[in-house]
Formats: C-alpha cells, sequence, structure tokens
C-alpha cells in the first residue's frame, strides 16, 4: 500500500562559523514546516552547564556525565528556537562569548560528540527536520536526502559575525581571534573535522545574498521532493 503522506526530507546544512548556515536552516525550515535542529545549541548547552557545575572544558570523563545528566530541548518560534536547558530559558545565554568559546573546546572531545550524535539522531530519525551543525552530512546522518556545505571567505565571515554583534575595538578584535582560534579546532580535530560530505551541495556565500543562497538550497529540496 502506497502512503498518501508525502515523503519527509533530513536535510543537512554544514560549514563554519560566519557562513550564514543557522539562519539559512530557520528560513528553510519555517517554509517546509520542518524543525530546525541546531547541533551547535546543544554543545552551547553543555558549555553553559559546565561553566554552572564548574567542570573544565578539558575533562572528558566529566563532560560526558554531565550530558547524560543534562536536559536540553530545542523549542520553535517564529524568530527561531527557544534553548531550554533544564527547563530554564537560555537562548541568550548560550550565544554569549564564554559559551561560545567553551562549546568549541567541549565539541573536539571523541565521547561527547558520541553522546550528542546519538541524541541528535534520535531527534531526526523521522525525518521533516533540517539539521546544522559541522558534521551533520558526514557523521551524523550520512545518508541525509539533502547536504549543504556553506562557507564564505575567512575575511567577509569574521565581518558578518562582528556585525551581528555589533562589536568594534578591542572586543572586534578578540571575537575576530576566537572565530579564526575555532576554525582552526574545528578543521583540524582528529574526530569528525569540518570538512563537506562527499555528496553535499558546496555553496561559497561569499558573494551571494541570503535569499540568493536560500533560492539554491530550495531548488535542490524542491528536486529531491520530486516536484
Amino acid at each position: 500500500m502506497t502512503s498518501s503522506q508525502p515523503h519527509k526530507l533530513i536535510i543537512a546544512i554544514d560549514g563554519p562559523a560566519g557562513a550564514g548556515k543557522s539562519t539559512i536552516a530557520s528560513r528553510l525550515a519555517r517554509k517546509l514546516g520542518y524543525a530546525n535542529l541546531e547541533s551547535g545549541a546543544m554543545y552551547r548547552s553543555l558549555a553553559l552547564k559546565a561553566i554552572l557545575s564548574d567542570v573544565s572544558f578539558d575533562d572528558e570523563a566529566a563532560l560526558v556525565k554531565l550530558a547524560g545528566d543534562s536536559h536540553i530541548h530545542l523549542e520553535p518560534t517564529s524568530t527561531g528556537n527557544r534553548v531550554l536547558l533544564g527547563g530554564t530559558d537560555v537562548t541568550q545565554r548560550v550565544r554569549e562569548a564564554d559559551v561560545t568559546e567553551g562549546a568549541s573546546r567541549v565539541s573536539v572531545h571523541p565521547r561527547v560528540r558520541a553522546w550528542m550524535v546519538a541524541r541528535q539522531q534520535e531527534m531526526g530519525a523521522k525525518g521533516g527536520v533540517v539539521m546544522e551543525g559541522r558534521d551533520i552530512g558526514t557523521k551524523v546522518f550520512p545518508h541525509a536526502d539533502v547536504k549543504i556545505f556553506l562557507d564564505a571567505d575567512p575575511v567577509v565571515r569574521e565581518q558578518r559575525r562582528l556585525q551581528q554583534q555589533n562589536l568594534r575595538g578591542s572586543a572586534a578584535q578578540a571575537t575576530a581571534a576566537e572565530l579564526r582560534d575555532r576554525d582552526q579546532r574545528d578543521r583540524t580535530r582528529p574526530v569528525s573535522p569540518l570538512q563537506p560530505a562527499p555528496d553535499a551541495l558546496v555553496l561559497d556565500s561569499t558573494r551571494m545574498s541570503e535569499d540568493e543562497v536560500l533560492r539554491r538550497v530550495e531548488e535542490l529540496v524542491q528536486s529531491k521532493l520530486g516536484r
């Protein structure tokens, strides 16, 4: 018997910070009526819990235990996900600089990544999801229906991030340095390094507007849906 229900895709959008993947994933999910799963928000939530619990970002065993005791929930809203940690709204807090730095550091641990990947696979197993991160198409959902790797020139990515956070002077310099350090950690970590999946569509957004990127992604999605 053929189901009358439309096939719900798993869409993976990967890329470095500042490439625009969070914005594109959020807009695409709203247009499709899909869930928008931010893997970064999950790592940020764990980093925040580590800060609150005085657990070192370098203590893998303690971080894994902390993850197992954590309740991280992403609640979709019209303006993006609301991030709940143990029932507390931490949406704004997890975007602050110390948590951003912590998320990059906790994510290098293989056992932490294994725990996160298992949770992410559970969340997206039934499809109807747009998941963005750094290893979605290569590790979390290697058989995703649609894979996008969104990149941009490093200088442009830095400028975008500084504009988003309205930073200038020494604060801007520090944030730019943190972004470069994070790029280096993400691309060189031994487990699930940041890189395009072999079958991903690689989009360079350096000279593309947000709407242009979204149109390219939508074209690929619609081709997969057979429309």
